[in-house]
């Protein structure tokens, strides 16, 4: 199937901006609380986000914030306006180059780390049982934390079986809380547990409205393995932002694409971590929770399918 990776990729401000629909419904969330008030101080009903419990009884917010791209000064920024909005489950990794501000990002928060949920990546360079433990002691230096909730084998390449054994015995030790993989498939997830201890909690993958994985997802709650998304909107492509499926479903809830689609992966029990440089967005994007998408909403979401990666550039 043609893969149009960056076809009709509208910039998610421009349409925005545009949008009366969205101007209306923003809403912004109070420092250290979990209510939503609507443009014009208009009280809503009080909302949480919600917890999926891992295999190890870790518990683990369904809905997140991603940083990819998100570096120096500017991910500070974001990270810390995204905890004072209510996220708190944040997502970096090794490769994005943003752990220290990330970290300086939870510092300027204010939050207390036992209230926050920080997940962070081991890259194919630093593969290997002594590269593994490392680069995670590195990667807890940069972000100034003292242990992570969640440490994972960024790639199925090179040394995993090494990686792992590292990872497990620093599971062991406590200082991560949770264990897992990323972009793995089954026969790469069997071979893993052909030799480990601890069974993975999370396989962050690929998967949006344009490659739904829906073998996978129920692969994985086999396995009792929670799934993750790393690109809940694909970066936009194929103008997610403005498809006319999306956007005729959000219409009858007074909600946008996005709203549509992480609602979407929410109720298919899908952790999705969004990525937004802009608070209006990640305002936006923690208002999923009061309507809820109806059987014939996910059928017609479930059309939009192509069955192939919108980032070949990653494989």
């Amino acid at each position: 199937m043609k893969n149009n990776k960056n076809s009709g990729k509208m910039n998610r401000s421009e349409f925005l901006k545009s949008s009366a629909a969205f101007t209306a419904a923003t809403l912004f969330m109070g420092l250290g609380t979990t209510k939503l008030f609507a443009a014009g101080g208009t009280k809503t009903p009080e909302i949480s986000i919600e917890n999926v419990t891992l295999n190890n009884g870790v518990k683990m917010p369904i809905l997140g914030f991603g940083t990819l791209y998100l570096n120096d000064d500017l991910g500070i920024r974001c990270v810390s306006e995204a905890i004072s909005l209510g996220y708190r489950l944040i997502d970096t990794a090794t490769i994005y180059g943003n752990e220290a501000a990330v970290g300086a990002g939870i510092e300027k928060s204010g939050i207390k780390r036992e209230e926050l949920f920080v997940t962070s990546k081991l890259w194919v360079d630093d593969y290997g049982y002594e590269s593994a433990k490392k680069a995670f002691q590195t990667s807890l230096d940069k972000l100034g934390l003292e242990y992570l909730d969640l440490y994972l084998i960024h790639r199925p390449r090179s040394d995993v079986k090494g990686s792992w054994k590292a990872m497990e015995e620093l599971y062991k030790e406590g200082k991560i809380r949770a264990i897992g993989i990323s972009n793995f498939e089954a026969h790469q997830i069997d071979e893993l547990l052909s030799y480990a201890t601890v069974k993975p909690a999370v396989n962050q993958v690929e998967t949006h409205a344009f490659f739904q994985e829906e073998k996978a997802r129920t692969e994985l709650k086999e396995y009792g393995i929670q799934m993750e998304a790393w690109s809940p909107f694909a970066q936009g492509r194929n103008e997610l932002f403005t498809n006319e499926t999306l956007a005729s479903i959000g219409k009858k809830y007074g909600k946008t694409n996005a709203q549509v689609s992480l609602r979407w992966h929410y109720q298919r029990g899908i952790v999705a971590i969004p990525r937004s440089s802009q608070k209006a967005h990640m305002t936006e994007n923690l208002n999923i929770f009061d309507f809820e998408l109806s059987k014939a909403d996910m059928e017609k979401i479930s059309t939009l399918d192509l069955n192939t990666t919108q980032f070949p550039e990653w494989e």
